[in-house]
């Protein structure tokens, strides 16, 4: 009976305000998201997720075998850019030994090598890296060379050695009379 008396003391412009207040946002139930965007934004959320993780646990190159030809120049390549000339002499053979004269690398800081790919036979095999040098400055920014070589290397007492090693990262350890 009280529902009757507050109709029926309702004013026509009355009507509208009470309309409107039954209406509002406030008392309207909520509306259900569409499923497809919920699947969408969730496929995101792991895309995302997986892409982070990429990223920050991406670390140095797998090392390949050390019995391999690749797994010969990657430690030759990483001790020569490590300024550990005499373990990256320990790779050589004895020819490429007696052909140094004490040189180094003039730059290594900056060098990055990638394998390129293997011709492996019995007794030999080639190696071929991209040498990629990274130089800072420049009007345009820091610049790169990129250049593809061969390392030579021969099997010697059943382990690789480098008989040629690419001119970018030759080393030969010092003679003992250039030591001071």
């Amino acid at each position: 009976m009280n529902s009757l008396l507050g109709a029926a003391l309702l004013v026509p412009g009355d009507r509208m305000r009470h309309a409107r207040q039954m209406s509002s946002p406030a008392s309207a139930p909520l509306r259900r998201r569409d499923p497809a965007v919920l699947v969408v934004l969730a496929v995101l959320g792991v895309v995302v997720i997986v892409a982070l993780i990429v990223v920050f646990t991406r670390g140095r190159p797998t090392p390949l075998d050390a019995g391999t030809p690749g797994g010969v120049v990657q430690r030759y390549s990483a001790a020569v850019l490590a300024g550990d000339e005499d373990l990256a002499a320990g790779y050589l053979t004895e020819d490429a030994l007696s052909d140094c004269d004490g040189q180094s690398p003039s730059i290594t800081e900056d060098i990055r090598v990638t394998l390129v790919g293997t011709t492996e036979r019995d007794t030999s095999a080639d190696v071929r890296v991209t040498l990629t040098t990274s130089y800072d400055g420049g009007p345009f920014g820091p610049n790169e060379y990129r250049s593809d070589d061969v390392f030579d290397l021969l099997k010697v007492d059943d382990a690789w050695r480098i008989e040629q090693a690419s001119w970018q990262l030759a080393v030969g350890p010092a003679a003992e009379k250039d030591i001071p």
